[in-house]
């Protein structure tokens, strides 16, 4: 599979680049045309590189992808500034993640894929 450029080149994808709602402050990762109250009034919102555990869980049987990564740990992170982020915790032990610890956002290779061996890069996060 090859990525397309423009895939490559979306703010959010590698700049944590969301929106905002004027009406009511919400922020949105990826961004999103209308907000839940109604107002179709955004701006583009650069969010923070940090953030707190909201919740997490390990995974220990997982996909192909991740099989050498076993056992890992995912988190909900709530950015400081607003808006949440899924992804995966990484350089830190397993037993240091715990809901509401300070972590970090970081841009890693995720996996790569196929018999290319093209690399899938995104958001990690570590705790601080």
């Amino acid at each position: 599979m090859i990525v397309p450029r423009h895939y490559k080149e979306m703010p959010q994808r590698y700049k944590l680049q969301g929106n905002r709602c004027k009406a009511c402050g919400k922020v949105f990762l990826p961004p999103r045309l209308v907000c839940p109250c109604g107002s179709q009034d955004l701006e583009d919102y650069n969010l923070s590189w940090r953030g707190k555990i909201l919740t997490f869980t390990i995974i220990r049987t997982p996909p192909v992808q991740f099989k050498y990564q076993k056992p890992y740990a995912v988190a909900v992170v709530e950015l400081d500034g607003g808006g949440t982020i899924q992804c995966q915790v990484t350089d830190t032990p397993l037993e240091e993640v715990e809901i509401g610890k300070e972590v970090e956002i970081v841009f890693r290779k995720i996996f790569s894929e196929g018999e290319a061996g093209i690399h899938c890069y995104g958001y990690k996060c570590r705790v601080v």
